[in-house]
């Protein structure tokens, strides 16, 4: 692959309108003396090449075949095929130290009017209570500083030295005054000194945006120099929705956008000499967050910074939908030793975020402790700064079959079920159950319906009816999968059967029926002998599968190897991941292993569906959190996608009982995104991943939003929710309900 090199200083290549490919302007830019041409295949890219003093260089190449972002050829974590935790520098939060030498430190913010000293007081002691590190308090305005010195004096007097964290936008002057009782300041680069976003597209001369970060370092520096007076930490907290025109100008609406957003107000800290300080890149969609962390990280790499981070997924919503998409996001990252504080945003009251918080916390610490993976390898196709997708070959089909095997699996990622011969003996029940459709009790596959089934045990033969039930479903092209002996012993028309490798060494596999279709459950951490025989057999899929009781088996990196191997030999099997979760797991618990360990391969476009068992969970339970999963990570889309805030000291109406009151009107719009939100605080850029925004303009008055533009506004609340869905069905986004049979 061709690659070039570029001075450390100099963070990133993106792309011009003149030549193609340019080069960042940045505070400590220097001037490029030869601006080369070079093929990578038959695509010319820019190589940039230093002309001032010192060798210090960075290679960049680009992320995948044909992209036109270059990205460090350094690496993004510490390694891919096992959990080593990054080594960071301690920032101290007060009295509490945050960094890679001490715990993943978990932390979450008020809800309440910080004004209202005793209400923020009483539920800073509840989450203190649940053993959170941190508690953030939003700082809106003079008020609300003036504020935060009682709510500490109060919290002391009562025994409460938990560090408070403000929470700041638009407002250096507010920053500057709780700066000298909260022991962290959280600024967000896209507001505090650029104006909010207008979504206007900017041109700029080397010179003018000089005089930008100029601008930025005046008003920055003041606070800068305050929390080095007064010993306190910060956060510089990029959101992916409140970038600035500036930035979005220079590098789009994009990860490497939220990188230097936050890298221009880390060059001038570190120009003062002020290092108590880590980063966060949020964003909602959990793809870019990881996305724009890996970058962050792999800048800091060329660099020699060594920040802690701060990691969340922000806006995850409420429920499990929110524990996913966190688990996802923060999950993919702890498995590559990466975070040092965790936030899980939940529209919930924030005490409920910490047990979510501590269970990804566990997970992250336990994996970099015994440091979880497999043997290496060597990494060459797997896409981490973009998305590409390795897609699978689906089924086709063959000549001479009688049933239509290409449903088995679905496109955009299928979700397999298993079941038991109980459930065989109720077949409506059992239907409805896989989300069929029903016709005169005749099932049929419906968006969301289950694409395949894995039934371990088959039905006798005398079972007439049992058998039926499945030749129903064989028939509506959904997948039967069952053990290889299994299919030996009580063959079942049609059915796939399972096996792992040794039955392929042997040759059991040839004692099935002629053209009996082949699943193959391979574990990933095979010798490459054993893992030969998958060049010579034709298998319909592949289960990946590492058992859930072996520690140090680390399961992301053992599919990686797996994915590895395939793409080395050309193989193109789809690859589903399977889980099998012990008798007794919680419901949270099941849903963030789900969302760390198979979410960290789907976020990577490595996979093609996803098989989730659990003999003790609700089979509904566990059908919906397996479509979560795949909609979380940006592939089969099922159902109405929300972008929903947590709710803090700014939001304007109860989000909690509007959320619940919106998705219970239109949960049914698949395809169809809607961000709720208390306020506008980070600006309409929130808006970035959503179609339809509802907003608290001001009290009781709700503003609505077409993608990043407000269409209405100070709309009585009370009619705020029939009037999101009348903006829903004028842009042709609207079906109704579905009647219920």
């Amino acid at each position: 692959m061709a690659s070039g090199a570029a001075p450390a200083t100099l963070m990133s290549l993106k792309g011009n309108r003149d030549i193609g490919l340019g080069f960042t302007k940045t505070s400590d830019f220097v001037k490029v003396s030869d601006l080369k041409r070079v093929k990578f295949h038959r695509t010319k890219i820019s190589v940039i090449k230093n002309s001032g003093p010192g060798s210090d260089v960075a290679e960049f190449r680009p992320a995948s075949e044909g992209s036109p972002l270059l990205v460090p050829v350094q690496k993004y974590c510490e390694s891919t095929y096992k959990t080593i935790r990054r080594k960071t520098r301690t920032v101290m939060v007060g009295d509490v130290p945050l960094g890679s030498d001490h715990p993943i430190r978990i932390q979450t913010m008020t809800t309440t009017d910080t004004k209202d000293v005793t209400a923020t007081v009483e539920q800073v002691m509840e989450i203190a209570d649940r053993g959170a590190d941190f508690v953030r308090i939003t700082v809106q305005g003079k008020r609300e500083a003036d504020a935060c010195f009682d709510i500490k004096n109060t919290l002391v007097q009562k025994n409460y030295n938990i560090p408070l964290v403000a929470d700041i936008h638009f407002a250096p002057s507010v920053a500057l005054r709780v700066a000298e009782c909260f022991d962290k300041i959280r600024v967000n680069p896209g507001n505090f000194a650029d104006r909010r976003a207008q979504f206007e597209k900017l041109e700029y001369t080397e010179d003018d945006y000089q005089q930008e970060l100029e601008h930025i370092e005046k008003v920055f520096t003041p606070l800068v120099e305050k929390c080095k007076k007064y010993g306190r930490a910060m956060r510089i907290g990029t959101n992916h929705g409140s970038l600035s025109d500036r930035i979005m100008s220079y590098y789009g609406d994009s990860p490497r956008g939220m990188v230097e957003s936050a890298f221009e107000f880390a060059r001038i800290c570190r120009k003062l000499d002020f290092h108590n300080f880590v980063f966060s890149m949020k964003a909602s969609n959990p793809v870019i967050m990881v996305q724009a962390y890996r970058l962050l990280v792999a800048e800091m790499y060329v660099q020699g910074w060594d920040y802690p981070l701060h990691l969340g997924v922000t806006e995850a919503g409420e429920g499990e939908d929110g524990r996913m998409k966190s688990a996802i996001g923060i999950g993919t990252l702890l498995q590559d030793g990466l975070g040092d504080t965790i936030r899980v945003s939940l529209t919930e009251p924030p005490e409920e975020e910490i047990d979510p918080c501590r269970k990804l916390a566990n997970l992250g610490m336990k994996a970099s402790q015994i440091q979880q993976g497999v043997a290496p390898f060597e990494e060459k196709h797997r896409r981490y700064f973009d998305f590409q997708r390795r897609t699978g070959d689906l089924p086709v089909q063959k000549e001479g079959e009688e049933v239509d095997y290409r449903g088995v699996l679905h496109r955009d990622g299928s979700v397999f079920m298993s079941v038991t011969l109980d459930q065989l003996k109720t077949p409506e029940l059992f239907y409805r159950s896989l989300a069929t459709k029903l016709v005169l009790g005749m099932p049929f596959k419906d968006l969301a319906t289950v694409d395949s089934i894995l039934l371990r045990e088959l039905p006798p033969a005398e079972d007439k009816d049992a058998r039926l039930a499945l030749k129903r479903l064989i028939d509506v092209s959904m997948g039967v999968i069952t053990p290889l002996s299994e299919q030996l012993t009580k063959p079942l028309p049609h059915a796939i059967a399972l096996v792992n490798l040794k039955e392929l060494s042997t040759g059991a596999h040839k004692l099935l029926q002629e053209g009996t279709r082949l699943a193959v459950s391979v574990r990933g951490d095979e010798s490459y002998e054993e893992l030969e025989i998958l060049k010579s057999v034709d298998a319909t899929m592949i289960l990946h599968e590492v058992p859930y009781t072996e520690e140090q088996t680390g399961r992301v990196h053992a599919a990686r190897r797996l994915f590895e191997y395939l793409s080395e030999n050309s193989l193109n099997f789809p690859v589903l991941h399977h889980i099998q979760f012990p008798k007794g797991i919680p419901r949270d618990d099941l849903v963030i292993s789900a969302g760390a360990n198979a979410g960290a391969l789907l976020v990577d476009g490595l996979g093609d569906g996803i098989l989730l068992e659990a003999t003790d969970q609700d089979f509904e339970f566990l059908r919906n959190t397996s479509f979560n999963l795949l909609q979380g990570c940006r592939m089969r889309n099922t159902k109405t996608e929300y972008v929903s805030c947590p709710s803090c000291g700014r939001t304007l109406f109860d989000l909690q009982v509007i959320s619940a009151e919106i998705r219970e009107k239109t949960l049914h719009l698949p395809g169809v995104s809607i961000a709720i939100m208390g306020c506008i605080v980070n600006g309409p850029g929130e808006m970035a991943d959503a179609d339809f925004g509802y907003v608290g303009g001001a009290p009781g008055k709700i503003d609505l939003y077409v993608g990043k533009t407000v269409v209405k506004r100070g709309i009585a609340m009370e009619q705020a929710t029939d009037a999101l869905i009348q903006l829903i069905k004028d842009h042709g986004r609207w079906v109704e309900p579905p009647v219920e049979e």
